[in-house]
C-alpha cells in the first residue's frame, strides 16, 4: 500500500510539472509570436517531377502579412504544364478550397490532392523559408488510418511513461534509502526540475531573440540608382542583401518606392491595398513588404523590379511586332480584369479593386513583354461596407490625360459600384490605343505619342474637357490601321471602351476574353504579310461570337427585367 501511495504521489507530482512547463511555454510563444519569412513567387515553371525532392527554386523571401501564417508550396501538373507556386497563407482559412493539415511540420511534405482539375499536390510547414525544399510522398487512406492510430496511442504512451518513470524514481529513492523509513525528499526532484526548466527556458528564449532580430530589424537594403518619380514618390533600383533572401546570389535586385513623410497617406493607401493577399496575380506587380524608416522619415514599399522599364518608356524606345501588341494588350486587360473581379481565379470572395490612374507610366514591363499593374496610391477597395457618402469623397482623382467624361464632369454614379470599374475600362483604352500605335502591322509607325498628342504635355482638367466632353475627341484610329485582322478586332475593342455612355463600355473581363479568343497571333501575322484580306463572312461570325458574349454578360449583371436581347439593334 505505501508502494502505491507513493507511486501516486510521485505521479501527480510529475503531471503537475508538465502542466506548468506547458502553460509556460504557451505563455511565451504567445507573447513572442512573430511573422513568418517564407518563399513567395508567383506561378512558374518547374524541374520538379512530382517524386523525390527538390527545390522550388523561387528567389523571393517575403515576410508573412500575419503572424500565423505559414509556408505553402502547390505543385500542379496539366498535360506537359508543370508548375509550382509559393506562397504564405493562414491554416485556418481554406486555401483552393483545402484546409491545410501539415502545417507544423518543419519540412514541406507534398500530399497529393484529387479533384483539383489536375494532378495537384500541397504542402505547407512553419518553419522559415521551409517551402523551398519540397519533399513528395503519396496521399493515401493508409496514412489516415496510421494517424488516426497514432492519436489514439497518444494516451496509452503517456500513461507508460508516466508508469516507467514512477518505477524509476522508486528504485532511486530506496538505493538511497535502504532499511530505513520512507521520507520524502522534494529537493532531488525540484532540482531535477529546476534544471530542465532552465534548460528548456534558456533554449526557448535563444530561439524567440533570433527570430525577433530577423523579423523586426528593416531588411538590409542598399539604394542603388533613381529609375522613376512621380506625384507622391520616388522609386529606385536596389539591392536586398543575400542574408534576408537566402539566395545563392550574394543581392536580390528589388525595387524601392520612397515616400515622403508628407506622403503617409498615399503610402498607407498603396499598402493596405498590396497586403491583400487576394491581389496576387501574374499582370499586378509582386509585393514585398512595406517599411516605416523612422530614422529618415520616410515609408518605403519594397516589390519586385523590373528592368524593362514602364510601358510609356518602352514604347517610346521600340516599335512592337503584332505578336508583341497582342502580348501586351492581353496581359493588361487580365490584370484590370482581375482587380475588378470579386472573386480569385480559385473561385474564393475577393474585393473588388478600382486603380483609378490607369496610364502608360502606372504599367511595367516584364521580361516576356506581359505588363504588371503598379502605383496603387490612388486604389480604391470597393467593399460593399462603403456609403455612397465615402465614396462621393472619394474625388476628382487620376491623371487628367486619362481621365474619363464622367470623372472630368465629376457625375459619377455613386449608388453602383461598377461606374467605378468603367472609369478604368476607359483609361485602359487609351493605353491600348498606345500600343496599337507603336505596332509595325498598321503600317507607317509614328514617334511614340501619348493620347490627345496635340493638347499641352501636362493637361488640366480643363483642357480635357474641351478635347473630350465639348469635342467628343478620341486619339485618331486611321483606316490604314485596320487592314490588319488583329489590329481591327483591336481598334474595334478600344472603340467600344473610351465609349462616352460608361454603361456602353465592355468590361475589363470582357476584353481579355477578346484577345484569349482571337487567332493566335502568328497565324493572324502571317495573313498580314502576304496581305492577305480577311473574308468578310468570317469577318461577321467572329464579331458575332464576341457580340454574343457581351450580351450574355452585361445581362449577367443587368437587374431583373432589363436582360439585353441579342437580336435586337444597340443604340
Amino acid at each position: 500500500m505505501e508502494l502505491l501511495r507513493f507511486s501516486a504521489f510521485w505521479c501527480g507530482t510529475i503531471l503537475f510539472g508538465s502542466v506548468l512547463l506547458e502553460q509556460k511555454g504557451a505563455s511565451s510563444m504567445n507573447m513572442l509570436k512573430l511573422k513568418r519569412l517564407c518563399k513567395f513567387c508567383d506561378v512558374e515553371s518547374t524541374s520538379c517531377t512530382g517524386t523525390g525532392s527538390c527545390m522550388a527554386d523561387c528567389s523571393i523571401t517575403s515576410i508573412c502579412p500575419h503572424p500565423d501564417d505559414v509556408c505553402v508550396s502547390i505543385w500542379r501538373k496539366k498535360v506537359d504544364n508543370v508548375t509550382i507556386d509559393t506562397i504564405c497563407h493562414n491554416p485556418a482559412h481554406k486555401l483552393h478550397g483545402l484546409m491545410l493539415e501539415d502545417y507544423n511540420n518543419s519540412k514541406c511534405e507534398m500530399r497529393e490532392r484529387n479533384g483539383m482539375g489536375s494532378q495537384f499536390f500541397i504542402c505547407s510547414c512553419s518553419e522559415d523559408e521551409c517551402n523551398n525544399h519540397v519533399f513528395f510522398t503519396p496521399y493515401s487512406l493508409d496514412s489516415q488510418v496510421v494517424s488516426v492510430i497514432l492519436v489514439s496511442l497518444v494516451p496509452l504512451l503517456v500513461l507508460a511513461m508516466l508508469v516507467i518513470t514512477s518505477f524509476y524514481w522508486y528504485r532511486i529513492y530506496h538505493q538511497r534509502h535502504a532499511g530505513a523509513k520512507r521520507k520524502k525528499t522534494p529537493l532531488d526532484f525540484s532540482d531535477a526540475r529546476a534544471i530542465m526548466m532552465d534548460d528548456d527556458g534558456s533554449d526557448s528564449s535563444s530561439t524567440h531573440a533570433n527570430n525577433l532580430n530577423h523579423n523586426t530589424e528593416l531588411l538590409p537594403i542598399e539604394l542603388d540608382a533613381q529609375v522613376g518619380k512621380g506625384r507622391f514618390a520616388e522609386v529606385y533600383k536596389a539591392k536586398l542583401k543575400q542574408g534576408a533572401t537566402g539566395a545563392g546570389e550574394p543581392f536580390e535586385t528589388v525595387a524601392v518606392k520612397i515616400f515622403a513623410d508628407e506622403e503617409y497617406a498615399s503610402w498607407k493607401n498603396e499598402k493596405d491595398i498590396f497586403s491583400d493577399a487576394d491581389l496576387r496575380h501574374e499582370n499586378v506587380l509582386h509585393f514585398l513588404t512595406a517599411e516605416e524608416r523612422k530614422v529618415e522619415k520616410q515609408y518605403w514599399l519594397i516589390t519586385a523590379y523590373h528592368p524593362q522599364g514602364n510601358l510609356q518608356e518602352y514604347l517610346t524606345c521600340h516599335v512592337i511586332s503584332w505578336d508583341d501588341l497582342w502580348v501586351l494588350g492581353g496581359s493588361l486587360a487580365r490584370g484590370v480584369a482581375h482587380l475588378h473581379s470579386d472573386h480569385t481565379l480559385c473561385g474564393r470572395y475577393k474585393v473588388p479593386i478600382v486603380h483609378r490612374d490607369i496610364k502608360s507610366s502606372n504599367i511595367l514591363v516584364k521580361g516576356d513583354l506581359t505588363c504588371v499593374l503598379c502605383d496603387f496610391g490612388l486604389g480604391l477597395r470597393l467593399d460593399n461596407s462603403l456609403s455612397v457618402d465615402e465614396l462621393a469623397n472619394s474625388g476628382q482623382v487620376g491623371t487628367a490625360r486619362y481621365m474619363a467624361p464622367e470623372v472630368l464632369e465629376s457625375r459619377i454614379n455613386l449608388e453602383n459600384i461598377e461606374s467605378f470599374k468603367q472609369t478604368d475600362v476607359y483609361s485602359m483604352a487609351l493605353v491600348l490605343w498606345e500600343i496599337t500605335s507603336r505596332c509595325n502591322a498598321i503600317g507607317e509607325v509614328k514617334d511614340y505619342e501619348p493620347p490627345f498628342g496635340k493638347v499641352r504635355e501636362h493637361p488640366c482638367v480643363e483642357s480635357m474637357k474641351d478635347s473630350v466632353l465639348r469635342d467628343r475627341g478620341r486619339p485618331e484610329i486611321p483606316s490604314s490601321w485596320i487592314n490588319h485582322p488583329g489590329i481591327q478586332v483591336v481598334c474595334g475593342t478600344i472603340d467600344e471602351c473610351w465609349d462616352h455612355d460608361p454603361e456602353a463600355r465592355l468590361t475589363a473581363q470582357c476584353v481579355a476574353e477578346r484577345f484569349n479568343d482571337m487567332e493566335h497571333p502568328d497565324k493572324l501575322s502571317g495573313r498580314s504579310n502576304s496581305e492577305e484580306k480577311i473574308p468578310q463572312d468570317i469577318s461577321v461570325t467572329e464579331f458575332e461570337e464576341i457580340e454574343k458574349k457581351e450580351v450574355c454578360l452585361r445581362n449577367y449583371n443587368a437587374p431583373a427585367g432589363e436582360a439585353e436581347n441579342y437580336n435586337q439593334p444597340r443604340s
